[in-house]
């Protein structure tokens, strides 16, 4: 009978194909920590951890639309809603020996200025207000978010924003954003994204903008 044999490989071998997503079981807090050394900051797979669960997905390239246009979408409404704000991109948030994640995007708003000018994450970094993620998502993706608690996820897929907000230690789906509440966030949102594909992101942001001025005089 035929001895099978661990194989180990560099995780940075791995060649996913854009859209893709790998599961790797069993990686201990050391062995995240070192894949994600390995890895590297200049890349565009996003991981998530909990639990010992690693995943690694390669966003596809009409994934950046979206993204950045939510998060252009958020730096106007906190602008004409006159508050400051620090973006922190995909930024690896951790709990340590638990939960790891990436999100497609996000700020700091209620601790911008402790914020400000921190170029790596001290231990007792409180997380981002609020984090975005654009068609990917897992029971891992929001076993992380949990584990890190941060206060609000805007979740983008199949042509839907939904909203999520910490309550009572999980996360519930809820009509408004408590950051901006009454604003009609998702319509806006929806229908900037469907714009963005026929008339580009520019003008798409042009039209939100338009709405908000009309929606605060």
């Amino acid at each position: 009978m035929a001895t099978l044999l661990p194989v180990s490989k560099p995780i940075s071998q791995l060649h996913l194909a854009p859209g893709s997503k790998v599961t790797i079981p069993d990686v201990s807090w050391e062995e995240f920590e070192a894949i994600l050394q390995e890895l590297g900051e200049r890349r565009t797979a996003r991981i998530a951890y909990h639990s010992s669960t690693l995943e690694i997905t390669l966003p596809l390239p009409e994934h950046e639309v979206p993204t950045d246009l939510i998060s252009d979408i958020v730096k106007l409404l906190l602008r004409f809603t006159g508050r400051r704000y620090q973006p922190f991109g995909s930024t690896t948030f951790r709990q340590p020996t638990v939960a790891g994640i990436e999100p497609d995007a996000c700020f700091y708003i209620q601790n911008y200025e402790r914020m400000i000018g921190r170029r790596k994450l001290q231990p007792d970094d409180p997380p981002p207000d609020l984090a975005i993620e654009t068609d990917v998502m897992s029971f891992t993706t929001i076993a992380a978010y949990r584990a890190i608690a941060i206060p609000e996820v805007w979740i983008y897929a199949n042509g839907q924003l939904q909203i999520y907000v910490m309550q009572t230690g999980d996360y519930r789906p809820v009509e408004a954003s408590p950051l901006f509440p009454q604003m009609p966030i998702a319509v806006w949102i929806e229908q900037a994204i469907s714009r963005a594909w026929a008339v580009g992101s520019l003008q798409a942001l042009e039209e939100v903008e338009a709405s908000l001025k009309t929606w605060l005089s």
